[in-house]
């Protein structure tokens, strides 16, 4: 198979924990270090070599294709110009509002194909490399997700999800006193997860359903078809005015 697949940027939500920032702007075209958040997401994806991406849009939508267009084309470091074509779900103009994750990515699915890097727009991670090496990994699987999972965040101490010794995602109960960790957003997945008996939602939801990626996530993991692993790298989620201007006060980011 080819070294890379395509990507879905995540982009719908309307940011209500970053309001009144987000009342004008959507979150992510709010600035980290001088430039959208969405860029930062974009500019990796093009570096890795990526060649196509979809973005969801709902809310101040077309204030992020009007930013963006279709491409995406900055030097590559071997001098070609190789542009990252931008195509865009939008979730406002066919249903009037956002579908959530799972329902999102069902929609943007025909898109796609049956392998895709997912993230969200609204995170800032300069240091993670979409490699190929994961996806070839991924692909010669049997997995229908492979997550990147970070340290809990001051703001998410109980984390999300456990890390077996074999490198599964864990749907642990709330009880349990394992470890857990933040899923990242970042996350390579099979279409197949978007189809019985994973998800109940018809192709392309051309209804609208607005569905949760966790459950989905949760139903894999229960049936051992999630891997993961943990990423060192710098990340932090962006979801209060107060956090975007912690990330502006740090030194600037490697470009």
């Amino acid at each position: 198979m080819a070294g890379q697949v395509p990507a879905m940027l995540l982009a719908a939500g309307r940011g209500e924990r970053m309001r009144p920032l987000s009342d004008t702007t959507p979150k992510p075209l709010l600035q980290v270090q001088g430039l959208p958040l969405l860029h930062w997401q974009l500019q990796a994806l093009h570096a890795a070599g990526v060649g196509r991406v979809v973005i969801n849009t709902a809310w101040l939508g077309a204030q992020i294709s009007a930013h963006f267009s279709n491409s995406f084309g900055l030097q590559c470091p071997d001098g070609e110009r190789r542009p990252l074509s931008i195509a865009y779900s939008d979730e406002a103009a066919d249903f009037g509002r956002a579908l959530e994750t799972a329902g999102g990515i069902a929609r943007a699915l025909p898109q796609l194909g049956p392998l895709f890097w997912l993230a969200a727009g609204d995170v800032f991670a300069p240091d993670f490399g979409f490699h190929s090496a994961a996806v070839q990994a991924f692909a010669a699987s049997e997995h229908l997700a492979h997550l990147w999972l970070v340290p809990n965040p001051a703001n998410k101490p109980r984390g999300d999800f456990g890390l077996s010794v074999d490198g599964l995602a864990l749907n642990l109960p709330a009880d349990d006193p394992a470890p857990r960790y933040t899923y990242s957003t970042f996350a390579l997945l099979r279409a197949q997860l978007f189809a019985p008996p994973w998800c109940d939602i018809p192709a392309g939801n051309p209804g609208g359903v607005r569905t949760p990626l966790l459950q989905l996530l949760q139903r894999a993991m229960d049936n051992r078809r999630v891997s993961a692993q943990l990423y060192g790298g710098h990340w932090a989620d962006v979801g209060t005015p107060a956090r975007l201007a912690e990330l502006n006060a740090l030194s600037p980011a490697l470009p």
